[in-house]
């Protein structure tokens, strides 16, 4: 019986352990990253905007970025209006941005308005570099310097920080931005520091144009953003972190509408997963190849919600063991490891936020945010439509 068990336990705990140690050594590498030398400021940008029935942002998002410190002649504001029905594109246009509208009711979702965008930018020869901004972000103003930079020292992909815009809008919101910390600054410093990629969140990333003739965006998924990055890795290319630039989003603060966006991410993630895990991890071991295999590793990590159950089980069934078989108390004290490296490595997410004590208090709700997002995922269909999210001030 107690072989029994530890063959069960070591199969429960050995996926979350690795975790875990993945998640620690990126906490510990987590260091703000040394500064860059500034740009010669001579790159000339083309920043792109896809937008489907935006109305309520879209003039904040291009105000946003025509306020970028950036020389005024070497960078344009170009919104992608895609399918809209509404005054998207006028909005836009009054705001100062230039418009390229698209219709097409068979080929509907992001992948295929930036490909349209890409193509468009690029006819005239303008830009040397593109940067995709969501249109329902807010900017840093030196956003285009820390990409410039970056680009000067060799980059061909760069990724600022994505933060979220409205943390404070209620204890969902203030979640996803120790959540997004996490992620995308802990893990990105961390990953930035090993030169390996720190991976595309679709909002402030920028390419080179080089880089998208040689692998043009032709990713047409619900997670177009994460699987371009990762065909770069599979090519080769690494992107950059840019850490003192961001591009922060507008989150939904209700159920009901970040029920739909959670369904989005979620799905097209896990399918990302299906398709890429394995080869990078071989592509990362037959040639050594550290940007694939980290690539791979990240993405089979699941998010941290689902990391947190994992040690809650594994915590659950090995107390109860102990109780009978004392020789189980083991997995105990591992499980209770595990979840304070877990606990530190979203610490460290909090710490990097500007929200406060209160912030503290609303982790106290995980557990009903992680049965939340286990219901969303299980009633999650596939949807390969651009599906308008629909804003608490619309």
């Amino acid at each position: 019986m107690t072989l029994l068990l530890n063959l069960v336990f070591l199969l429960l705990a050995l996926p979350v352990t690795l975790a875990c140690v993945y998640l620690g050594v990126l906490t510990l590498l987590s260091a703000r990253p040394a500064p860059m030398p500034p740009s010669t400021r001579r790159l000339r940008f083309d920043v792109l905007v896809p937008a489907h029935n935006e109305t309520a942002v879209i003039t904040r998002t291009v105000g946003s970025l025509l306020a970028l410190d950036w020389p005024a002649d070497r960078f344009r504001v170009i919104v992608i209006a895609d399918n809209c029905d509404d005054d998207t594109a006028a909005l836009a246009r009054a705001a100062g941005a230039r418009v390229i509208e698209r219709a097409n009711a068979d080929l509907r979702g992001k992948g295929y308005a930036l490909e349209y965008g890409v193509e468009e930018s690029g006819r005239d020869g303008y830009g040397d570099a593109v940067v995709v901004i969501d249109a329902d972000s807010v900017v840093s103003p030196n956003l285009l310097e820390a990409c410039a930079t970056r680009l000067e020292q060799g980059a061909e992909a760069v990724q600022v920080h994505y933060g979220v815009l409205n943390p404070d809008d209620s204890w969902r919101t203030r979640m996803i931005a120790i959540a997004y910390a996490a992620f995308h600054a802990v893990r990105s410093r961390a990953r930035e520091r090993l030169r390996v990629s720190c991976g595309l969140r679709g909002n402030g990333m920028c390419l080179s144009r080089a880089l998208l003739q040689r692998h043009p965006m032709r990713v047409f998924s619900m997670a177009e953003d994460l699987e371009y990055g990762i065909q770069l890795g599979l090519g080769g290319v690494r992107v950059w972190y840019a850490d003192e630039a961001a591009a922060n989003a507008e989150f939904l603060s209700s159920e009901q509408g970040s029920r739909s966006q959670r369904q989005r991410w979620e799905g097209g993630r896990f399918a990302v997963v299906r398709a890429y895990a394995g080869r990078l991890l071989m592509q990362g071991l037959r040639r050594r190849d550290r940007v694939s295999f980290e690539l791979g590793l990240d993405l089979l990590l699941f998010p941290l919600g689902y990391v947190g159950l994992q040690i809650g089980v594994l915590l659950l069934l090995s107390a109860v063991a102990a109780i009978w078989l004392p020789a189980m108390l083991g997995w105990t004290w591992l499980a209770l490891a595990l979840l304070l490296i877990l606990v530190l490595h979203t610490l460290r997410g909090w710490q990097l936020t500007s929200l406060g004590p209160r912030a503290l208090l609303d982790l106290a709700r995980v557990p009903f945010f992680i049965a939340w997002k286990l219901f969303v995922l299980l009633r999650y269909k596939r949807n390969k439509a651009w599906v308008k999210t629909t804003r608490e001030d619309n």
